[in-house]
């Protein structure tokens, strides 16, 4: 039987931690933590996150001239200040000039698509081969069509853009307005609806098959599996440079991964990749997400080995998870290989931008958004948190650990930045 823990009571009454107030309503102060127990055992099949495939994602993504690693930071103060051995993070606001990792999802898949329809490999294609006339004519006119917070939006965008196609972007309710002009700078037909992420998903759908485009998904369900495989193996080539670039400098490869969640199959496709690439050297791998919108804690604590869908308006900080229904594709990677899965209250996320931003010691300081440091804030509260000394136990975590971190996006959002980094808006664990 898998052991399900909770750290205080649901209600979110935690002695020694108070609830704190935004907007008149009491949040939840409380991580909540499911533990895999039924690790190690015959996992879900890594064929389509092997070696050969996450290579030949980075590959494709090389022909984009904007194309260069991102760099993977060392932060050895902050890895002493919590009693670990070592911290570095992979800095994805570096990534192709977008300020967020989603490029390499949707790039890959609307390149595979492509090839599929010209009958060839991708192997055989560049992004130049793509856009070409002698290409162009031959497809004839395609529109993309995608459901986001944002990131993924804008990175549908960019690659129809230099691909030569149209893109129509959705949005759901409470969305940045500077998101949504980061998406129309790319020549996209953008707007934001009414409906919350899964319902916008839905609506993209929709018009997809009344208008005969091309849905840009990544979550998937019966009969749209093949796009949302391709970005999963489009954001494993993410895993290959960061993994590269830790041996490079390591004598041994991580010992702990914290990776976010929002659908699953950012975290599936680095998750999937490590384990095909690692085996049992595979780190403890730990997935986080918001409380609003913890479908991956939430199908991992039911049991039965299938996903489970949160409703309502998922409504978070951390914008880029708010997402109710895992990907069908990527939810067996998580289920079969991740550790453990904490639920986390938004002031986690809101810590760890700070922790970047106002590294000390030495440390580069790091622009992440609230997504991007939803892990940073979460690995911080467990280190310090006396309470949680039988998690830290459980996973493993102290002196001799060598954690990486993957902060998936900057400022995407310049005004939720400067509310939490400048002044310290969305609390802390202390109510403040």
């Amino acid at each position: 039987m898998a052991l399900s823990l909770l750290y205080g009571k649901d209600s979110g009454d935690v002695p020694g931690i108070p609830l704190f107030r935004l907007g008149g309503l009491i949040m939840d102060n409380v991580m909540r933590y499911h533990l895999n127990a039924k690790r190690p055992r015959p996992g879900a099949s890594l064929d389509m996150l092997n070696a050969a495939e996450a290579d030949r994602a980075r590959r494709f993504h090389a022909g984009f001239p904007q194309y260069a690693p991102t760099p993977l930071i060392p932060l050895p103060y902050l890895a002493s200040a919590l009693g670990l051995g070592n911290i570095r993070v992979k800095d994805e606001s570096r990534r192709f000039g977008l300020n967020a990792f989603k490029v390499l999802g949707a790039s890959y898949a609307m390149g595979r698509y492509l090839a599929e329809r010209l009958g060839t490999s991708i192997d055989r294609l560049t992004p130049a081969d793509l856009c070409s006339p002698e290409v162009s004519e031959r497809l004839g006119p395609i529109t993309f069509v995608s459901a986001t917070d944002g990131n993924h939006g804008r990175a549908v965008a960019w690659t129809a853009q230099q691909l030569g196609k149209k893109a129509v972007i959705y949005m759901p309710k409470g969305s940045d307005p500077a998101r949504l002009e980061n998406i129309r700078s790319h020549g996209a037909e953008a707007s934001i609806t009414e409906l919350n992420y899964d319902d916008a998903v839905r609506l993209a759908w929709k018009t997809a098959c009344e208008n005969g485009w091309v849905m840009v998904q990544d979550t998937a369900w019966d009969g749209y599996e093949d796009i949302p495989t391709w970005i999963i193996q489009g954001y494993a080539g993410l895993a290959v440079e960061a993994l590269a670039q830790w041996r490079a400098e390591e004598l041994a490869p991580p010992t702990h991964l914290f990776l976010q969640a929002g659908v699953g199959s950012f975290a599936s496709g680095v998750l999937g990749y490590m384990a095909s690439e690692l085996g049992d050297a595979l780190p403890v791998t730990v997935i986080v997400e918001p409380h609003a919108a913890d479908c991956i804690y939430r199908s991992a604590k039911a049991g039965d080995g299938l996903p489970h869908a949160v409703t309502g308006d998922l409504s978070t900080l951390m914008a880029g998870q708010a997402c109710g229904e895992p990907c069908t594709v990527g939810w067996p990677i998580l289920r079969d290989y991740a550790a453990a899965y904490l639920s986390c209250p938004d002031f986690m996320a809101a810590n760890g931008m700070r922790l970047y931003a106002a590294a000390r010691g030495g440390d580069a300081p790091v622009i992440s958004g609230e997504s991007g440091a939803a892990p940073l804030g979460a690995l911080d509260h467990i280190m310090r948190n006396p309470a949680l000394a039988d998690l830290r136990a459980a996973l493993g975590l102290g002196p001799d650990s060598r954690v990486m971190l993957i902060s998936t996006e900057g400022d995407t959002s310049p005004r939720v930045w400067r509310d939490v980094c400048w002044y310290g808006k969305h609390g802390d664990e202390s109510g403040m």
